[in-house]
């Protein structure tokens, strides 16, 4: 490579040499020039023309490998560049900063706005729940009711008989889960057999109801049946209230297939009809009573039927 360097700045000088026209050495640059006024003394034709060669042809040799190499890549990068910084340009006009904070405030707005309404349906559905749901449940109840409360059942669990205290409850009829059906009560009192207990309310929110004998058992003609155990109880009047037999006669309780009554001597303590919608309450001398419900006539918000047995001797 230094030998075709040598060669061709040797041409090059011979050429120079015999030009006549000194107008071709004056397109030199200065320090290339022999004859140019700011040529130093000192300088040699060979360095000149070599320094010449480079500024005439840089792309000969390796120096042109690593050129063209180092200007292909920088011609590369700069398209990189120029196609990113384009492309950045495009990304800026369409998102500008007050559009992006804009934008975020709007969806922070909605999501405001979409989580507010959640909270609200949750709140009403709550509402509803805690209106509409049964009871937690509670010891020796193995389902749910609508009516007892812890206190109501501690004040029931006092007053049962001896025979099913420590037994467990089983609910035989609801409303809410046989539908609305006084002959579906009485079947399914056969369920188990022994005392079982009626648990009512009335749409103003009092629960009452008695103490009765299973399975029930239907009669053609009106005929009392039951203990001097049969009892009945009210919520009414501030606490939980029961009202036993007074002993003045034995009209305990009376089952047909489209009335169900506790009570008698004036009035029925409680009264129930055939499709379980409504009902009427009194004072009689079977327990000595006040009215159970709120009104001597009233609507029923739903019925239970509850019976009373070993866990292990239940299979539903």
């Amino acid at each position: 490579m230094f030998t075709l360097k040598e060669k061709v700045t040797e041409r090059l000088s011979r050429l120079f040499a015999d030009s006549p026209d000194s107008s071709s050495s004056s397109s030199l640059p200065p320090s290339l020039d022999h004859h140019h006024p700011e040529a130093g003394p000192d300088s040699k034709g060979g360095k000149s023309m070599s320094s010449y060669f480079s500024y005439v042809i840089p792309s000969v040799g390796f120096g042109e490998s690593r050129s063209g190499k180092h200007q292909r890549s920088l011609s590369v990068s700069n398209v990189d560049f120029e196609s990113q910084d384009e492309s950045l340009h495009r990304y800026v006009e369409c998102r500008s900063p007050g559009e992006n904070k804009e934008t975020k405030n709007n969806r922070e707005s909605d999501y405001d706005h979409v989580s507010g309404g959640s909270t609200s349906g949750s709140e009403v559905f709550e509402e509803a729940t805690d209106q509409h749901s049964p009871q937690k449940h509670l010891s020796y109840l193995m389902d749910d009711s609508v009516f007892i409360s812890s206190d109501l059942q501690e004040f029931l669990l006092s007053s049962l008989p001896n025979i099913v205290k420590g037994c467990q409850w089983v609910l035989l009829y609801s409303t809410l889960k046989h539908g609305i059906s006084l002959r579906t009560l009485i079947r399914k009192s056969s369920d188990l057999s022994g005392p079982c207990l009626l648990i009512v309310g009335d749409r103003q929110g009092a629960v009452f109801g008695g103490l009765l004998e299973g399975p029930l058992k239907p009669t053609a003609k009106r005929k009392y049946q039951g203990t001097n155990q049969t009892f009945v109880f009210t919520t009414i009047y501030g606490e939980p209230r029961l009202f036993r037999p007074t002993g003045a006669n034995r009209y305990y309780y009376m089952c047909l297939n489209d009335m169900l009554a506790l009570g008698g001597g004036g009035n029925y303590a409680l009264c129930l009809d055939g499709d379980l919608l409504s009902g009427t309450s009194g004072p009689c001398e079977t327990f000595g009573n006040l009215c159970l419900a709120h009104n001597s006539e009233f609507e029923l918000k739903n019925v239970e039927l509850w019976g009373f047995t070993h866990a292990s001797r239940y299979l539903p």
